[in-house]
């Protein structure tokens, strides 16, 4: 039986696996809840995860397709996720947009998440002036080529803004491959088209940021330090006097190294 919970114009579609404390992943980009599965595969020994299609992905269909979305809502989808499947404070692993989403989810709806562990946030008013602005140029940059040529070539321009080598960088064995399915494409239609919008508008800000919550900054080991995702969990990190903890691989480091990324996600969830 599908998991489907509705929500305020849509309904989301969530998956469950595993025992033990519920481990919440929040993707990024375009991924939906399959895109975690090497990941999953390696935390159901030690917790009960959930993933789920952000909605305007695969099966989290909108009633109106062409409706704005902001990263409020998201959380807001996020935390009724949760809701179904337990009444304690779940732990969240949130991945770039997953990890502003995660922030919003701790603002909006307080006790719903104990710990969050926020991987490279994509939160741009946590950055000074200049490189706010440098950072909004690049992901104007993405839409501008998303509407001159298409969504092939604007996911290729994610990946270098993210400082990403698809064919390049380093990689665990026999990790699951994806393919640029309809559905996939689809679903990067969706992202470049509205989750860049509402990460482009996204008023968050350091200062919103509550207390009361374990919050863990992270940064890839090999991302660039001068992505504005990096700096973003360095400033989260500075402003809650915490470190910034260093997970394998770069900003996609739950794709490329799941093994290493899930024994880091357990030592810090467990801490």
């Amino acid at each position: 039986m599908e998991n489907l919970v509705s929500v305020d114009g849509a309904r989301i579609h969530y998956e469950v696996a595993g025992r033990g404390p519920v481990l919440l992943v929040a993707q990024s980009g375009e991924g939906d809840a399959g895109r975690s599965v090497d990941l999953v595969g390696r935390l159901v020994d030690r917790f009960t995860v959930v993933t789920y299609d952000r909605r305007g992905l695969s099966r989290s269909r909108p009633d109106d397709p062409a409706a704005p979305v902001t990263v409020r809502q998201h959380a807001d989808d996020a935390a009724a996720v949760l809701r179904q499947v337990t009444g304690e404070p779940a732990v969240m692993l949130g991945l770039s947009l997953g990890a502003a989403i995660g922030l919003h989810l701790l603002a909006a709806h307080p006790g719903t998440v104990g710990t969050l562990i926020a991987h490279e946030p994509i939160a741009l008013r946590f950055l000074p002036p200049a490189e706010e602005a440098d950072a909004r140029a690049r992901l104007e940059s993405v839409r501008a080529v998303h509407r001159r040529d298409g969504w092939r070539a604007a996911a290729a321009r994610v990946a270098a803004v993210l400082g990403i080598d698809p064919r390049g960088q380093e990689t665990e064995p026999g990790i699951t491959a994806f393919p640029f399915t309809a559905q996939r494409a689809a679903n990067f239609e969706y992202f470049l088209t509205n989750d860049l919008a509402a990460v482009l508008a996204d008023p968050l800000t350091l200062a919103d940021v509550p207390g009361g919550a374990r919050i863990l900054p992270a940064v890839g080991r090999t991302s660039p330090p001068d992505g504005f995702d990096f700096l973003a969990a360095q400033a989260l990190a500075a402003h809650l006097g915490v470190p910034a903890h260093r997970f394998p691989g770069g900003h996609n480091g739950n794709l490329t190294h799941p093994g290493a990324f899930a024994d880091a996600v357990r030592r810090l969830a467990t801490a």
